[in-house]
């Protein structure tokens, strides 16, 4: 593969798009704003439930592809990656850890991690560009390309430190959910607010979330949460996730994934590096 591919977004699915397309033996630069990913995919839960979302069989393609993917991803990164299978359709990764072992990963394929807000592209300079900037993707400006808009909606989570396997498989009931990390930490959620990138944490919602997280598992109704946190879901206009190459040009979109980002990064990286790769050009 020749030339250059830019991956704009150094989040879950650009990194992971970023490793899969160095696999395959591609020049990638990713540029991200701050440090890599420190969005939207640490501040998810990591919750993997393909049935309780919208467009489940994406979801359920891409939980299938999950295991062969953490095991692949371990291997090159020798990073221990949190991720547990309750059963078929069900499971929760660790989304921090998994972005350590993808920055690892890319190191080694020798990915270009540049740290740099990227306000306009030309997509003439590269073999490819992929845009995976999460909910500012559309901020974007890419040379005689008109990028799909996506609206930023802030969700409040808060963590407990609990002994390790208090909490089994993760417990959902409509927007509440609770899910325990490996270590102990568990994590309650959510909620959802169309208001922009407001990053201040509402303490009458996180008291709301432990309510009703306390009402699924009534051991946190007497526990003190240890951090309380908000993220910025990206989600598209049309609420379907872009994934794909825009008609005509040699840019690819990967985001607007809103709530399922974490779950659909294996197919994401798999579907856009695949397209790629067989560029006469690239």
């Amino acid at each position: 593969m020749q030339g250059e591919i830019l991956v704009v977004g150094g989040g879950l699915i650009g990194s992971s798009i970023a490793w899969r397309l160095a696999q395959k033996g591609a020049q990638v630069t990713i540029a991200d704003a701050g440090d890599l990913g420190g969005e939207a995919s640490p501040a998810g839960a990591g919750m993997l439930s393909p049935r309780s979302e919208s467009g489940c069989e994406l979801g359920l393609e891409s939980l299938k592809l999950y295991p062969s993917f953490v095991e692949q991803l371990q291997s090159e990164s020798e990073v221990d990656v949190d991720f547990r299978m309750f059963h078929a359709e069900e499971g929760v990764v660790d989304p921090a850890v998994l972005l350590r072992a993808l920055r690892c990963a890319c190191e080694s394929r020798k990915v270009q991690i540049r740290r740099e807000h990227v306000a306009e592209v030309h997509p003439r300079n590269y073999a490819a560009v992929v845009i995976a900037a999460g909910a500012w993707s559309g901020q974007v400006q890419v040379k005689d390309v008109i990028l799909p808009a996506v609206v930023p909606i802030k969700g409040h989570l808060i963590g407990f430190q609990l002994e390790p396997g208090a909490l089994g498989a993760t417990l959902r009931q409509e927007e509440t959910y609770v899910l325990q990390r490996s270590n102990g930490f568990l994590i309650a959620g959510s909620n959802e607010q169309d208001i922009g990138f407001d990053r201040t944490v509402d303490a009458d919602i996180c008291e709301d979330i432990h309510r009703r997280a306390a009402q699924l598992f009534p051991p946190l109704a007497h526990a003190t949460p240890v951090k309380r946190w908000i993220g910025f879901r990206p989600r598209s206009v049309s609420g379907d996730p872009h994934i794909g190459r825009v008609e005509g040009t040699n840019v690819w979109l990967a985001y607007g994934h809103y709530r399922n980002g974490i779950l659909l990064t294996p197919v994401t990286a798999k579907r856009i590096a695949a397209e790629i790769s067989v560029l006469p050009d690239a």
